[in-house]
């Protein structure tokens, strides 16, 4: 299962304006900017994006670890907070908490707790975020 996302990008850094567009169209020419990523002006970015994939994807492994154990939950709320931080050798990704809240009543913390630890460890965001990322790349003069 392949899913694809596409950027497009006019411009410099400071002063260029993209779109992003998923596969889906759920995100269809969805504008982003250096402003919106540095400056805290309205719109999307890479780190909101990627918090609110990563908050998904743990969601649904937490669901099936419940699952697994016997834990039907009512709900589960996941708030992901990606932090971009300026280091000596430039802009980094260096956390990503996840703060997860499960109403589930009746339900043992020992197997809440394990569910939870591998769901963090084990959903496909997660791994990727520890995996090695390849590229192809092509210039067009």
């Amino acid at each position: 299962m392949d899913r694809r996302a596409t950027a497009v990008w006019h411009g410099g850094l400071r002063h260029g304006k993209g779109a992003l567009t998923t596969e889906s169209k759920v995100l269809a020419d969805t504008p982003y900017s250096f402003s919106t990523r540095f400056e805290g002006t309205p719109g999307t970015n890479p780190e909101e994006l990627l918090g609110a994939a990563h908050a998904g994807c743990f969601t649904m492994a937490l669901a099936a670890r419940l699952g697994e154990s016997g834990v039907t939950p009512e709900r589960i709320e996941t708030k992901a907070t990606v932090t971009l931080e300026k280091l000596d050798s430039g802009f980094a990704i260096t956390r990503v908490n996840l703060d997860v809240t499960v109403k589930a009543p009746g339900a043992d913390r020992a197997k809440f707790d394990a569910a939870a630890a591998n769901a963090k460890d084990n959903c496909p965001l997660s791994k990727v975020l520890r995996a090695d990322i390849s590229m192809d790349a092509r210039l067009i003069a």
